[in-house]
């Protein structure tokens, strides 16, 4: 998109050179717009992944966590999968869906003829809740814990812009609206929704991973 609209400038300008005895001239702050570069995702990912790295704002959380998991994929995506916390295997391994629930997303993906590495995993949280000494398993977030986290998330996809929104799961559907549903995920999961995404610039398809799993029966039965 840049290059056309300086092309179109630089004709502009020969043809004033040509036309007139004075010579064409602009202002520094003309210059430095046309200088202007698209910003890096990447880079700017990077950025907010080194915020979320040293964040302490869930001071529990920050204490038992091995490590920080901020995303993973593709930063120009356009479909972006959206879970609730890290488990244990993300939580060793600093990525998101690694592990059983890893496996079966990556076979959601590959049913819509993608791969993983074209679309974009994130959670709410970014690190995972704790939970008492010598239990087992995985504790959902709290709501406290998904509002203190989800500005994080809102910055992932004010950067990635993508046109479709995934949740996985009903807790990932609260962070992600901000509210209780009050109907069963089966029921939300029967239709889409077109919302304003959570930078409240982008509208964007909602979809929970149920409506997906629904549509993919071989996805149930594997």
């Amino acid at each position: 998109m840049i290059q056309p609209a300086l092309d179109l400038v630089i004709a502009a300008l020969e043809r004033i050179r040509e036309t007139s005895d004075r010579a064409p001239c602009a202002s520094r702050a003309t210059l430095a717009q046309l200088r202007f570069v698209a910003p890096n995702k990447a880079e700017l990912l990077a950025l907010v992944r080194e915020r979320v790295r040293v964040c302490t704002k869930c001071a529990h959380l920050a204490c038992s966590r091995t490590q920080t998991v901020f995303g993973v994929g593709n930063p120009d995506a356009e479909l972006m999968f959206i879970g609730e916390a890290p488990g244990v295997d993300e939580d060793r391994q600093g990525e998101p869906f690694v592990g059983r629930a890893g496996q079966l997303l990556t076979r959601i993906i590959e049913t819509m003829g993608l791969i993983r590495e074209e679309v974009y995993i994130a959670n709410i949280l970014k690190c995972r809740p704790d939970t008492p000494r010598g239990s087992f398993g995985n504790r959902p977030p709290t709501p406290l814990e998904m509002q203190t986290c989800r500005p994080y998330l809102v910055e992932q996809i004010d950067v990635i812009r993508p046109k479709v929104l995934v949740a996985l799961g009903a807790v990932a559907v609260e962070g992600l609206l901000v509210t209780r549903e009050t109907e069963s995920l089966g029921r939300y999961a029967a239709s889409t929704r077109t919302t304003r995404a959570p930078d409240h610039r982008t509208t964007t398809k909602l979809f929970s991973v149920a409506a997906i799993v629904a549509r993919a029966p071989r996805l149930r039965c594997s």
